[in-house]
């Protein structure tokens, strides 16, 4: 490929890019002004059949309210959420309301100022289930004492998948993927929570620190 080819190709994902972010900030905004934040948002699906999907939660407002309102030992709960199987946090608290309010407003702001020209997409609002995403460091503070699955970009122990509790989120690893010193964010599993496969388990460890800049995927796994 030419040195045009590659250049034009750069400009079209930086474009992309740029745009994808304004369109994050806008649901961002009009989420706020619903008191909800959003989770994470992505396109996902072929050019003509595109899905712009979005994932909410109450704001951190919101979600105290909830607990206040899930006072321990209340009538009416989830037979997960009065055993401590289930951890208010897990709760996204929104409602098929709030997602319908939030795409309309959405969809007249995308509208407005232009931030998916010239395509055709399907917008789909939702909350992010009880699966939902690990993405930000305060999300693994958050979710600290969950069921948690993830997969690095390197092996640790020749394993790029682990499952495991969440036991703690570190501002300054120490594990054997952090630099010693450099005070690199980090989460420790704690692997007997869970029944492990034979690879895992051939690891011999019962812990295992894993780097935040390490991990591709992570996600909450229900405890049913």
């Amino acid at each position: 490929m030419n040195h045009f080819g590659i250049n034009s190709l750069r400009a079209h994902w930086v474009r992309h890019t740029i745009k994808l972010e304004a369109i994050r900030t806008a649901a961002q905004r009009v989420a706020a002004s619903h008191g909800l934040e959003v989770v994470d948002l992505e396109f996902v699906g072929p050019a003509k059949e595109r899905i712009l999907r979005v994932l909410l939660e109450r704001n951190a407002e919101g979600r105290l309210k909830l607990k206040e309102r899930i006072a321990p030992g209340a009538e009416g709960l989830p037979e997960r959420l009065r055993e401590g199987a289930l951890s208010v946090d897990q709760l996204s608290g929104v409602t098929h309301e709030d997602c319908a309010e939030f795409s309309r407003d959405f969809s007249v702001l995308l509208d407005v100022e232009d931030l998916v020209p010239d395509a055709a997409y399907t917008l789909e609002a939702s909350s992010p289930g009880l699966d939902r995403k690990l993405i930000r460091p305060e999300d693994f503070r958050r979710f600290a004492g969950c069921l948690v699955k993830i997969q690095t970009f390197e092996p640790i122990r020749n394993n790029r998948h682990w499952q495991g509790r969440l036991i703690e989120y570190r501002e300054q690893g120490t594990g054997e993927q952090v630099p010693s010193g450099e005070g690199v964010p980090a989460i420790v599993l704690d692997l007997n929570a869970i029944k492990q496969n034979s690879k895992t388990r051939k690891t011999g460890v019962s812990t295992v620190e894993i780097a935040l800049g390490n991990i591709e995927k992570a996600q909450l796994v229900p405890e049913i």
